[in-house]
């Protein structure tokens, strides 16, 4: 099934973990994955309407970018359209998506991160060295769109957990599950992330 449906970026939700949907939401998000498992268009309409815009800010952030969010976000949704027969109603459907659109992030980064090390070690044979990245001064206090350009420069592993814990809401055990890493892998994440984020925040500021 073709998406084509664009999700502008809009304020950040806060994230949920795990629940245990009461008995008539479960009934509804049953319901709804049943008719989106039978071909039901207006089902998954109302399914991506429901649930893009939280998943997009959520991409956004992981991918730092608005082009490979977007493409991301029809990856998810046609992910969970292939998957919606796993849909079991343990959860809500909203925290199954959420879930499902972390995972596929994180394979995304994954992919991305040992790409880069291949062209890194080839650069380092060369003797090449990289440049350093700097932000442009702007005569504005710190504004979101600041701290979210700060954020996409952040290094993926740092990026990944901070936004996982201080923007989704994510405890440091869950993150560290998520990652892979160890819980003071992940604090040390994101520590590293705030560090960084300040000093780059601090270079926009008059």
């Amino acid at each position: 099934m073709a998406i084509v449906t664009r999700v502008a970026p809009r304020q950040p939700v806060a994230a949920t973990g795990p629940s245990n949907p009461t008995g008539d939401v479960r009934a509804v998000d049953l319901e709804l994955a049943q008719r989106c498992r039978h071909g039901d268009a207006a089902a998954f309409d109302e399914l991506y309407r429901a649930h893009a815009g939280r998943l997009y800010n959520l991409v956004f952030r992981m991918a730092g970018s608005a082009d490979e969010a977007e493409d991301l976000l029809q990856e998810v949704f046609l992910h969970a359209h292939r998957k919606l027969a796993s849909f079991r109603g343990d959860s809500s459907l909203g925290t199954w998506l959420y879930r499902l659109a972390v995972n596929h992030c994180l394979d995304f980064l994954r992919g991305r991160q040992a790409k880069m090390t291949r062209i890194t070690d080839s650069l380092d044979e060369e003797g090449a060295a990289e440049p350093a990245a700097t932000m442009p001064r702007v005569p504005t206090a710190v504004s979101r769109l600041d701290l979210e350009r700060s954020i996409a420069k952040l290094p993926e592993g740092c990026r990944a957990a901070f936004v996982l814990h201080d923007v989704e809401g994510f405890e440091h055990n869950e993150v560290a599950k998520l990652l892979g890493v160890s819980e003071g892998t992940s604090k040390s994440q994101v520590h590293k992330a705030r560090m960084k984020l300040r000093a780059m925040l601090s270079s926009v500021t008059p």
